[in-house]
């Protein structure tokens, strides 16, 4: 049973590719011999040339696309992701060039941590791999060189849409040459807007719309090529050969070195899986057609189609052109959650419902930008060519990126001599390198969009990370040291009253001070105290039952405990209740195992942590029982209160705002009791699991930093322009940690806290 619901999982995937990920291998025959012939290129009206810009597609996909991206690197995968930030991923677990502040030594056991496939050292490695370990400025410049190779891959989730639909739309003018151009721009601009508003519903959806689109796109250029191949030009396949290229810059010089830039929009969906095998019939369309009407080039696609078949091609290729928009939007929403999960991005709201599938999110803040910017290079780019050379330059930027970053596994992950990676970097470099030269020329006529806004994009993602990294510095520093906590006694100087109190901090040891800021100011605190971090491993999923890290924090008397969570870059944050529920039985397990296994930890400063969900015993410890909600309750009361500690007064308060809160309503109500039948060897344990329960039954607060960020009054100015100008900004005009935590406002305390950077 479990086979066939698994072999179901694969075919739905694998018919949702076509309308995701394969959507956006079709698009070129809309653009690329267009904006190659966009120059003085197309004065050159002969066969070898047509044959020629063939041949350097050909070559081009089978280099760039089959042998570097197909066969070396989807071999280069990280868990089954790819991409730039796999790339990045691997090589921080396999060198130290990680500058995320609170790795440990525990994260390198986890089951994802490590490939088999990647346990050979070349010991020729190693010399270079700790000469990058020892400097900080190499760490930080492949953070620099990766962030801008996802910043290239931001902009062309913009430009795809805008590039795509447009082309699309433009066919029109084919059967109407006095269709004004204000027409199809209005056209293109509701299809954009309609796209963009419709991302909210996830790519479920939209997959299952988009996949029929692309399979009959595909066989419509497929029977159309066939069609022109044979009425124009059956010796079309001679344009395979190499020859064609040596005469196609024999005749051009100049003019074909300067074409180079439209060439490489063949190669815009290289990224994907066997690019090339849904290009090559779609470039021999137009060069059989080509190859006898020179004067078609700007329309050659549409201009190729037989009349009866031209609305009807129209329509295919602009939906074609939607979905090949789609996949890109999607990849755009996952560079900017993988950034945002290693500490080089604001926050933001990351969407994500249960009935999509693992890694389909939605950010409103990026879906929203992305709109306004294609509509802004839709409107701005009167000539659609200066759009094909914005386009080029930014994919082709991010693929020498990708082969640089690719050199660096072959060399430290794959244990490959360093000559093997020089090689793969100057062969294919090289290549990318005469491709951007060509590119460059054309800067001036609409490239240095892209390149601006890559920079802009940088700027705030670094700025950003440098605040965010000083900031933790900052608590690291001034942590409270555990003994002046011990020697407080088990009240800790203070009024404990029933509840769970979970402190939110970065700190992976230590009390911060957020903690003892709060008892200065208001001496009391909950019954069982729980330090929670949220922290980023460096790989794409931390399977649930490794995610939490349990421990405690001095004696047992204390009640006080440590958990830390465990999320991979594409991991999307779960719920609050289900959280709350997690950690408690995760407390409650690592109680059991302390007590079975390692006996005491009374005295110890800061005990050791446990992955207590790999138990064979986890979650039969407590019995959990689901409670009504409170629309479908039978009492006008919530069960949440139900025999709690609070008086009726805070009661009354909260049952009042639950009510008049529809999110509240949606909750999962659940609660906690001991197992009846439950032997317990320490009768201590039974009663801390019942202090657990009945904290849990009595409410959870949890208690965030609000901190004001300054500079140093001896900092320098660049230092303090960074701080007080660039980086609040962006802290004033980003999700609240509470909203990207789901965290409800009557379960919130905020502790104000000044930060001298």
């Amino acid at each position: 049973v479990d086979r066939s619901y698994q072999c179901k999982d694969v075919l739905i995937l694998a018919y949702q590719s076509f309308g995701v990920l394969f959507g956006d291998l079709s698009i070129s025959p809309l653009y690329v011999f267009k904006s190659t012939f966009s120059g003085n290129l197309s004065n050159y009206q002969s066969e070898d040339v047509i044959f020629g810009a063939l041949s350097l597609i050909f070559w081009t996909l089978t280099l760039l696309s089959l042998f570097k991206h197909v066969i070396i690197l989807l071999n280069a995968d990280d868990n089954g992701e790819g991409g730039i930030f796999a790339l990045y991923s691997l090589l921080c677990r396999h060198a130290k060039f990680s500058l995320l502040p609170n790795h440990q030594t525990a994260d390198e056991e986890l089951s994802t941590y490590h490939n088999p496939r990647y346990s050979y050292r070349n010991p020729q490695s190693l010399t270079v791999k700790r000469f990058a370990e020892r400097h900080k400025k190499a760490k930080t410049a492949l953070l620099l060189l990766v962030l801008f190779g996802t910043c290239l891959l931001i902009c062309v989730g913009f430009l795809t849409p805008a590039i795509s639909i447009r082309s699309a739309i433009e066919g029109v003018k084919v059967r109407s040459s006095e269709l004004h151009y204000g027409v199809v721009l209005i056209i293109a601009c509701i299809l954009l807007v309609g796209l963009f508003v419709l991302q909210h519903r996830g790519t479920y959806r939209v997959a299952f719309m988009f996949a029929p689109i692309v399979i009959l796109w595909s066989l419509s250029i497929a029977a159309i090529g066939v069609y022109n191949i044979l009425k124009w030009n059956p010796r079309v396949y001679k344009a395979l050969s190499p020859y064609y290229i040596y005469t196609f810059f024999r005749d051009t010089r100049y003019d074909g070195w300067i074409s180079l830039g439209g060439v490489l929009l063949c190669v815009t969906g290289a990224e994907a899986m066997f690019a090339d095998l849904g290009q090559y019939t779609a470039a021999s369309i137009r060069a059989a057609f080509l190859s006898k009407n020179f004067a078609a080039v700007s329309t050659s696609f549409y201009a190729s189609i037989p009349d009866s078949l031209f609305w009807p091609v129209l329509v295919m290729a602009t939906l074609a052109a939607i979905v090949a928009s789609q996949s890109v939007i999607s990849a755009t929403f996952s560079i900017v959650k993988q950034c945002y999960a290693i500490g080089c991005f604001p926050r933001v709201k990351v969407v994500h419902k249960s009935k999509w599938f693992r890694g389909q999110i939605y950010i409103p803040e990026i879906n929203w930008v992305l709109l306004v910017l294609c509509l802004a290079v839709t409107v701005g780019f009167r000539d659609i060519n200066h759009l094909g050379n914005a386009y080029g330059l930014t994919y082709m930027s991010a693929m020498f990126v990708t082969t640089w970053l690719t050199a660096l596994i072959i060399n430290f992950v794959w244990g490959q001599s360093l000559v093997l990676a020089l090689l793969f970097a100057l062969f294919f470099g090289s290549i990318e390198i005469i491709f951007l030269s060509s590119s460059f020329i054309r800067i001036s006529k609409g490239g240095w969009v892209p390149l601006v806004l890559s920079v802009i994009f940088m700027l705030i993602m670094f700025v950003w990370h440098y605040g965010s990294r000083k900031k933790y510095l900052y608590d690291f520093h001034n942590k409270v040291p555990m003994k002046q906590i011990l020697t407080l006694g088990p009240s800790l100087g203070i009024v404990r009253v029933p509840g769970i109190g979970l402190i939110f901090t970065a700190l992976v040891s230590g009390v911060p001070a957020t903690f003892t800021r709060f008892l200065t100011n208001l001496p009391t605190f909950y019954q069982v105290a729980v330090f929670v971090c949220e922290k980023t491993v460096l790989v794409p999923y931390v399977p649930q039952k490794e995610r939490y890290l349990i421990g405690r924090i001095g004696p047992k008397s204390f009640r006080m405990y440590r958990c830390i969570v465990r999320n991979g870059y594409k991991d999307v944050q779960k719920n609050e209740d289900d959280f709350e529920n997690d950690l408690i039985m995760s407390i409650a397990e690592f109680i059991q195992l302390e007590a079975e296994g390692s006996g005491t930890l009374e005295g110890s400063v800061d005990g050791r942590m446990a992955v207590v969900r790999t138990s064979e015993k986890f979650g039969k410890r407590l019995e959990i029982s689901e409670l009504e909600r409170n629309g479908e309750a039978s009492s006008s009361m919530p069960p949440t209160i139900l025999n709690s500690s609070k008086s009726h007064i805070l009661q009354y308060l909260q049952s009042t705002y639950e009510m008049e809160s529809p999110g509240s309503t949606l909750r999962r109500r659940v609660r906690f009791k001991l197992q009846p039948d439950m032997n317990y060897r320490d009768p201590n344990v039974k009663d801390e699991l019942l202090e657990l329960v009945e904290a849990k039954q009595s409410g959870v607060a949890y208690v965030l930093g609000h901190s004001h960020i300054k500079a140093k009054m001896n900092a320098p100015c660049l230092k303090r322009f960074v701080i007080h100008v660039a980086y609040l900004f962006l802290r004033k005009n980003c999700r609240a940690p509470a909203v990207v935590l789901n965290i409800p406002q009557t379960c919130l305390i905020e502790v104000g806290m000044n930060y001298y950077l």
